[in-house]
Parts: C-alpha cells; structure tokens; sequence
C-alpha cells in the first residue's frame, strides 16, 4: 500500500505541476483542484499501517523507552490493545459514513465528483492498521511471556547512537 500511495503522491505532484503551467497559459483544467482534494485520502490513511510498522508515529517513547523487561512489554500490549480498540470503533463509523455517502449520492459542490470512494479509503486503511495492530499486539503478548526471545511483528526501538551508525555505514557504502 505504501508503494501504491508514493506513487500516487507523484502522480498528483507531477499532475499539480502540469496543471499550474497550464493555468499561466490560460487553460486551467476543470476540476482539478476537486481530483486532488479527493485523492489526498489515498496517501493519507493507505500508508498509516506502514508508519505503525516502521514505528515512525508518535508515541510516548520517553516513558516506554525508559522500561524494561515484563512491565515494558505489559505497557505496549495496553497500550496497543487500546489503539487496536479505537481503530475497530473508526473502522466502524468511518465504514457507515462512507455508506452513507454513496446511499445518497454525495458529491463536490463544483464538478458533482462522487465522494464515497475517497470516503470509502478511509475504513480500508484502518482496516490494513488494525491487521498491522494485531501482529504488533500478538508480538508484544509473546515478548510478555517470554521477554527474552528476539522480537518479532514489534518495531525495535534503536538508541541513537545505533541510528547514527547505520546511517555512517550506509554513507560508507
């Protein structure tokens, strides 16, 4: 999905690009701002599974960086358990919102582009996060009970000094 959404950012970048050189020239593309509005919901909630995978969200890694052995892995089994929680309820609503827009037609207010297929990518990339919560959530349940086997389905936090000497080795290559 990440692929697909990266090249879905470059398409819209180049089509952005075309369409502002067009503009100057005095043929400006009908709706076109309305396309790219729409298609922001492809890279917006269709790359979210990846971030939770490569651990590039936003946590309270201050506290949870600090813990170690049983409690850190009873923290991030709560803790992940209560996000898998929260995205089956938005998976619900996000799914009944979507329906409901193609029940009664939505559209944009200039062009009358349909709405619920971006809607409708909404509840499919919660749907790819709540399978990615799942794995992390069965990886942390493991690290639980036998917290000195090497970790698998979790991203491993590195410190910094360990990013900082990947990042030399990759220069040096």
């Amino acid at each position: 999905m990440i692929v697909f959404s990266g090249i879905v950012v470059f398409i819209v970048m180049i089509l952005t690009s075309f369409q502002i050189i067009s503009r100057v020239m005095g043929y400006p593309w009908p709706g076109y701002l309305e396309l790219s509005e729409l298609s922001i919901s492809i890279f917006a909630f269709l790359g979210v599974a990846y971030a939770q995978r490569v651990d590039s969200h936003i946590r309270m890694e201050l506290i949870v960086g600090n813990l170690k052995g049983r409690l850190k892995w009873f923290v991030e089994v709560f803790a992940t358990f209560f996000g898998f929680l929260i995205i089956l309820i938005l998976i619900k609503y996000s799914f009944l919102f979507a329906l409901d827009s193609y029940k009664i037609g939505d559209t944009t207010y200039d062009y009358l582009y349909p709405t619920w297929p971006a809607k409708a990518l909404v509840p499919i990339g919660f749907s790819i996060w709540a399978l990615r919560l799942l794995l992390e959530l069965i990886g942390y349940v493991r690290m639980l009970f036998l917290p000195n086997s090497e970790p698998f389905a979790i991203p491993v936090t590195k410190s910094p000094e360990e990013l900082a000497n990947e990042e030399i080795k990759v220069i040096r290559e």
